[in-house]
């Protein structure tokens, strides 16, 4: 997929999978089914999903550095301030051949633009937290969290959500 696809398709993604009420419960549910979903495929990530900035879900499971944390953090951080998908923001960012730290004065000790965060959104537009995985190639850590977004929104596959 070329750049501008991409931005397409995860702008596409950004707006379907929303969700009508988010809780802890729903984070902690988002959490343990990224977790299954990893552990079946034998991956090792670093999963987080935070409500209102503050973290409801943190698990790094076996096979992970500290580095996964602070990738994930850092993920995150890009999320939290742009209410968009950090996969999204490098990609526009590439497309641009830009940084945040060129268009923002943003660090990149403390904001990272590849794949793997995604805000989670309300039905009303509301960005009311992140949810993050780090520790496989960013297109990978982007679509596992896509997967577990559309089983929960009950948007079906991926491919649903590729633009026409």
């Amino acid at each position: 997929m070329d750049i501008e696809q991409d931005i397409a398709h995860i702008a596409q993604q950004e707006q379907r999978l929303r969700f009508a009420s988010f809780d802890e419960e729903t984070a902690w549910d988002l959490g343990t089914r990224l977790r299954s979903m990893a552990r079946a495929r034998g991956a090792a990530v670093t999963i987080e999903v935070r409500l209102a900035r503050e973290t409801v879900f943190l698990c790094s499971m076996p096979g992970t550095t500290p580095a996964n944390a602070d990738w994930a953090r850092r993920k995150r951080n890009t999320v939290e301030l742009l209410w968009r998908s950090s996969f999204g923001v490098g990609r526009a960012l590439e497309l641009e051949n830009s940084s945040l730290e060129t268009k923002m004065g943003l660090p990149v000790r403390d904001y990272a633009t590849h794949g793997g965060s995604v805000p989670i959104f309300l039905t009303s537009g509301v960005c009311i937290g992140a949810v993050t995985v780090s520790g496989l190639p960013q297109r990978e850590d982007h679509e596992l969290v896509i997967e577990a977004l559309s089983a929960m929104c009950g948007v079906g596959s991926q491919a649903e959500l590729r633009p026409s």
